[in-house]
């Protein structure tokens, strides 16, 4: 905590003309639209730029260098922030709690291992925001299972995928594969859905301002995605392809191919077509997918935390 506060003292100090003197604190909508206009005015880092400040801060507790490398990656953390703005809580507070994470993922980031800050510190800033998230629904308290939490995390992206807009209670259908492909019974889908329902979005769309000719999303950065946004998806995507391939090598070869053909095609195949080709049941193809896959995610979160990629 003493790092956090030294940081915060370097942070509103101005040490470049074209930044602010202080960082804009959050609170209500007007400085919630002051502090996005505000952030845009760091400058993002070169990749030169970035490991020399990195190398400053680790090697000398340069609180300056890690001030800068903190204030060049805010449009990041308010980027990340907006994504998870369906789940009720003010964006300020979710922006708050990713700054958090992104000086957590500065203090603990190592230039020398090849990857550009915005790539490691991407998977600080979720946890932060996320762990947030789980506090203020209480579901933490209720002894949230990581089954659950990959449920409450994942329930909005999968509705949007099997196209189930209901306003209420989802179809029984629906409800078995999202507890099928999730690893949660189906009344931890139900109690879930109905939870967050009595959740609210905050549109990015809200006029700003006097004269209301602006938006939210307006003072968010240009058209396209930030530079360090790009680069940091394209380097993750790497990232989980390596840590994928490696994690595949942990299963045996029906394991590895099974899951393969069930979960990681374009075209998977079937359950029958897959008990044809091993002359089992449908079931026992079913049993070692789910067995596989299991036995997969615990590989790639040994290898990611071996690798400091993930908050521990």
């Amino acid at each position: 905590m003493l790092w956090f506060k030294e940081l915060g003292k370097t942070l509103s100090m101005a040490n470049k003309s074209n930044v602010p003197a202080v960082v804009p604190a959050l609170g209500g909508e007007a400085s919630l639209n002051r502090y996005l206009a505000e952030i845009r005015k760091f400058p993002l880092l070169t990749p030169e730029q970035e490991f020399m400040l990195a190398k400053r801060f680790q090697e000398h507790g340069d609180n300056e260098a890690a001030a800068q490398l903190v204030t060049s990656h805010l449009r990041l953390v308010a980027k990340i922030a907006m994504g998870y703005r369906g789940y009720g809580l003010p964006v300020s507070e979710l922006i708050s709690e990713g700054n958090i994470g992104l000086m957590q993922g500065v203090k603990k980031f190592d230039p020398d291992r090849g990857f550009r800050l915005a790539t490691y510190a991407m998977w600080w800033i979720r946890a932060s925001i996320q762990e947030f998230i789980l506090r203020s629904w209480s579901l933490v308290k209720m002894g949230t299972t990581a089954a659950q939490k990959k449920l409450f995390f994942n329930l909005r992206r999968m509705k949007n995928n099997l196209e189930a807009f209901e306003d209420g209670d989802l179809s029984p259908e629906h409800v078995a594969k999202i507890a099928t492909d999730l690893g949660v019974t189906e009344d931890e889908v139900v109690s879930m859905n109905r939870r967050m329902a009595m959740g609210g979005d905050t549109s990015l769309n809200v006029p700003m301002g006097e004269d209301g000719d602006s938006q939210w999303q307006d003072l968010l950065g240009d058209e396209g995605p930030l530079q360090d946004e790009r680069v940091a998806e394209a380097q993750e995507r790497d990232v989980r392809h390596a840590l994928l391939s490696e994690a595949l090598e942990t299963l045996n070869e029906r394991e590895r191919h099974i899951l393969t053909e069930r979960r990681l095609t374009d075209d998977p195949k079937t359950l029958e077509d897959l008990s044809q080709i091993y002359d089992v049941s449908r079931e026992r193809v079913r049993q070692i997918e789910v067995r596989a896959f299991e036995k997969l995610q615990k590989a790639m979160l040994k290898l990611a935390g071996d690798r400091r990629l993930v908050a521990t």
